[in-house]
């Protein structure tokens, strides 16, 4: 249902155990519902348990044949023949592949007509899974099952107007394995204009259009159960979506740092930092760096210190120069696990090199993401801000 103009840009998130079956809990993801529909037509479905992922660009919706919930056939995104593409899309936990529709989308009281959307299936079904897609990563095809994307799509609300931007189209001299045709001999990569991108639907809307405020209420230690906030569409548009008194922190808008921070832990620096939703912990270099000990199996990619909870710090900064320290806790996952809880502050694992500053921190706090090219109270972005 659409609200009155000062709140139709507020969508409520939940962070529950998502839509996989029971023996598969999901923990530290915020959900919301997205309603998709055959370009200007009432044929329409809701779709519930879609990821918040502040971390990549564009609507994503696991295919019936997944096991997800969209029973409606969206119109094929041509390409510059006619032909119908297909894209392979890269995350942390692996990739999704399949066609790329158009569709029209409502969140809250927000719509963007038309946007192109990926339609993700799984590997067996046609056309296969190309090697140069999977080849990418060592982590498995995310559009398998609910259970291994953990959700029935993933809306990617992040810094960037499209998934791939100049990257994809004529503007590169190499195509990348990210757009596809695919013919009877095969498929093989594309190039694309970045209005049949993947897109960040958020830039669709007529208003409330130049980025997002996540808000969740702060988790105890230990966790909590089923928490809701708010997914709030634009910054310094409306009376709900003021900047305040957030400290905005800029980011590289291209080359191989876009998107990300600076952040600073125990004396060192690692610039290829970045906030994002989609992940689901805090995840820090590794044990060796930190001294905290991994859990043992099944839970070994989390952290699981002697001392729990174990307080640290860091300082996040931009390239504008704005900087602040970040207190945070890690707890023992296996602990943490066993309380039924799918919400934590306190949830952290390694990864090499970086910080993934995940849901864990977000609980508490109003996070800004602000897109790229687009005006806002605190510049045009991208930057992130809290």
């Amino acid at each position: 249902t659409v609200g009155n103009s000062t709140t139709s840009n507020v969508a409520p998130i939940v962070v529950d155990a998502g839509p996989a079956p029971q023996t598969f809990i999901t923990v530290n993801v915020a959900f919301v519902t997205v309603t998709v529909c055959v370009p200007g037509t009432s044929t329409c479905q809701n779709i519930d348990h879609v990821l918040v992922d502040t971390g990549s660009s564009g609507l994503r919706l696991l295919s019936s044949a997944s096991g997800g919930e969209l029973g409606i056939a969206l119109p094929n995104e041509p390409d510059s023949s006619g032909n119908p593409l297909l894209e392979c899309a890269l995350f942390g936990g692996g990739y999704t592949w399949g066609n790329v529709a158009q569709a029209d989308i409502t969140v809250a009281g927000e719509v963007a007509s038309a946007a192109p959307v990926q339609v993700i299936i799984p590997s067996t079904s046609s056309p296969p899974v190309p090697t140069s897609c999977s080849s990418q990563t060592t982590q498995p095809n995310m559009g398998d099952s609910v259970q291994a994307l953990g959700a029935n799509g993933i809306l990617g609300v992040g810094l960037f107007q499209q998934d791939c931007g100049p990257a994809c189209t004529t503007a590169n001299r190499t195509i990348p394995a990210v757009y596809y045709v695919c013919r009877s001999i095969g498929c093989s990569p594309t190039y694309v204009t970045l209005a049949q991108e993947v897109t960040n639907p958020v830039t669709l809307f007529a208003t409330d259009n130049n980025g997002v405020l996540i808000t969740l209420p702060a988790v105890p230690n230990g966790g909590s159960l089923n928490p809701n906030g708010s997914l709030i569409f634009g910054i310094g548009t409306q009376s709900n979506n003021g900047l305040g008194s957030a400290t905005v922190y800029t980011v590289p808008d291209s080359g191989t740092n876009a998107g990300d921070i600076t952040t600073t832990f125990s004396g060192t620096s690692y610039p290829a930092s970045f906030i994002d939703s989609g992940s689901n912990g805090i995840f820090f270099l590794d044990t060796g760096t930190t001294g905290i000990s991994q859990c043992a199996p099944p839970d070994d990619s989390w952290y699981c210190p002697t001392r729990s909870p174990d307080n640290l710090s860091a300082v996040n900064q931009g390239v504008n120069g704005n900087h602040g320290t970040v207190n945070f806790a890690v707890e023992d996952a296996s602990t943490l696990f066993s309380g039924g809880n799918t919400a934590f502050s306190t949830l952290a694992g390694p990864m090499t090199g970086s910080f993934d500053w995940g849901l864990t921190f977000f609980f508490g706090r109003n996070m800004f993401t602000a897109i790229e090219n687009m005006d806002t109270p605190g510049g045009p972005g991208p930057y992130y801000a809290y």
